[in-house]
């Protein structure tokens, strides 16, 4: 159950996902002008204001928009957006390009990082419990706004250098969700910007477990990054079946 009414809900919907879009805070004109939402400017503003007293929108400048806090991006992926599954023709391509592999451990999990970051188009991470440790994808968060900022972007890659706090800190996490979110505050004190991991725990016959996930902004493309990491993190469960 959740505390809002209909209208809030489309609201909140669009402001997510214009935000999503843009990586721009969000203001009632821009609602009015792109979506179909039945209420008034005067209304919409109203909610807004609502939405942001019950904690789902925060406004990060005095003349600017709103934009999702994460307890109002949870909700999102949680309860509003529809998930984009890959094609099978996207599922049999990532198949093929690590299939080679499938008998050198070290070599797929470096091939299984770099496709993920591929896909995703983001900052893709695979751990294992034994320690190890793999990342692909540095040049696509210099694509993303949020790191147009130096230290947000300096902040990320000192935390990718320290990669026993993600070993440490999300291998053992226990819940019944089988794709993780962790966004800004949730990921601990170590990190000190606007970022979001989504995550899938793993499991192999071999006993090789760990974690498989991407790391960006907080505004990450839910709708295709959660079923893209519930897939990979899925395939080298089937893969590992034959090590």
């Amino acid at each position: 159950m959740h505390d809002l009414t209909q209208r809030q809900v489309e609201i909140l919907k669009s402001i997510i996902e214009e935000y999503i879009e843009t990586a721009e805070p969000v203001g009632s004109e821009t609602l009015e002008k792109k979506h179909s939402l039945s209420a008034s400017p005067a209304t919409i503003r109203n909610e807004m204001v609502r939405l942001t007293q019950l904690g789902y929108l925060k406004k990060p400048h005095v003349s600017a928009g709103r934009v999702p806090t994460p307890k109002g991006m949870k909700f999102y992926v949680r309860q509003l957006m529809k998930e984009k599954e890959l094609s099978t023709a996207e599922e049999v391509a990532v198949k093929e390009r690590l299939w080679d592999y499938r008998d050198k451990t070290d070599r797929f999990m470096r091939e299984l990082t770099r496709s993920l970051a591929e896909k995703t188009k983001a900052l893709a991470i695979v751990t294992t419990d034994q320690g190890d440790f793999y990342c692909a994808g540095y040049a696509n968060i210099l694509e993303m706004p949020e790191f147009f900022d130096i230290n947000i972007t300096r902040s990320l890659l000192e935390m990718l250098d320290e990669s026993d706090y993600f070993i440490k800190n999300f291998i053992d996490i226990q819940d019944d969700e089988d794709v993780h979110i962790f966004l800004e505050d949730e990921l601990g004190p170590k990190f000190n910007g606007p970022y979001g991991f989504v995550f899938k725990r793993y499991q192999t016959p071999m006993h090789l477990n760990g974690e498989i996930g991407v790391l960006g902004p907080s505004r990450l493309n839910y709708t295709s990054i959660v079923p893209t990491v519930r897939y990979f993190g899925n395939l080298v469960e089937k893969i590992a079946e034959g090590w």
